[in-house]
């Protein structure tokens, strides 16, 4: 349990001093968000295909479409992600980005018997006033950054729930495995185009951007294997906090009382989900690994 909540602290601040990293080369070079994401996919699967490699582990999932779409899923989240990095704030990108827990507990019942809890759409309700408030459209200019990181959300929910699927069936090593690589695959083929030469300190901060997000999938697949969902979404709510401190200190971001006031009501809304979720089971006849 402890191990868990050290683990995804640890991803969360990962995650979000990764969004630093690629806020400073995006403000001030020609390199897109998607190149950045493009040498976190590569140092990724150097790291796990090395690692695949070392300890001799089977390339064949247990459940190689849960595997895949774990991937698929996650290569998603993370382009969208990275470009509501490079066009709104790093406080609003983790915020919206962060209402994954909320999309979750929506979902849930497509694979899952449990009925979803009523009182769930009241937190619903109450994220969905935060953000409006972080984006505040005027219906004549929106933030695409802003619905970029929304949309990251959305889709990290499925993400997050086809990983907890598949830890119960394959180690954390392979499933990183195939997500860096077709991460890569995918990356490649969108890169390709409009590829630039990082230069002089740049380089520095797509390398560190790209390690410590990996570092920070690495803590957050080992992590779901010692915590639950429910208390996953909890601890994983420090990231908004991670990121307006960071948001605040290295770019000066200004902090208005309406930004405020909806971050508190989207991160009140994951604790809630959080405290009264019972997560859902597996459906189906999947028969986990063999614990050794």
């Amino acid at each position: 349990m402890l191990k868990g909540i050290g683990l995804l602290l640890l991803a969360e601040l990962c995650f979000a001093s990764a969004t630093v990293f690629a806020k400073l080369v995006t403000n001030s070079s020609d390199i897109s968000a998607i190149e950045i994401t493009f040498f976190r996919f590569l140092i990724g699967f150097i790291a796990s295909a090395y690692t695949v490699y070392k300890q001799h582990i089977p390339l064949k999932p247990f459940n190689t479409n849960l595997v895949i779409w774990r991937a698929i899923l996650n290569t998603a989240a993370v382009l969208l992600f990275f470009i509501s990095v490079q066009h709104t704030t790093i406080t609003n990108a983790n915020m919206l980005n962060m209402t994954y827990p909320i999309f979750i507990f929506i979902i849930s019942p497509l694979f899952s018997k449990n009925k979803t809890k009523k009182i769930n759409y009241i937190f619903l309700i109450i994220s969905s006033i935060g953000i409006y408030l972080v984006i505040h459209p005027d219906f004549h200019h929106i933030n695409q950054g802003d619905v970029w990181g929304l949309l990251s959300g959305i889709v990290a929910a499925f993400g997050v729930t086809t990983l907890r699927m598949a830890r119960e069936h394959d180690s954390a090593i392979l499933i990183l495995f195939y997500l860096m690589g077709i991460g890569l695959v995918i990356n490649s083929l969108l890169i390709i185009p409009n590829f630039v030469v990082p230069h002089g300190i740049n380089i520095l901060y797509v390398a560190l951007s790209a390690i410590i997000g990996f570092l920070g999938q690495v803590f957050i697949t080992v992590g779901y294997k010692h915590i639950s969902a429910r208390e996953g979404s909890l601890i994983s709510a420090a990231r908004i906090v991670f990121a307006v401190l960071l948001g605040v200190t290295v770019f000066s971001e200004e902090l208005s009382l309406r930004i405020i006031s909806g971050g508190l009501l989207i991160l009140s809304s994951i604790t809630g989900i959080g405290i009264l979720s019972n997560g859902f089971k597996i459906p189906g006849n999947w028969k986990p690994i063999p614990k050794k």
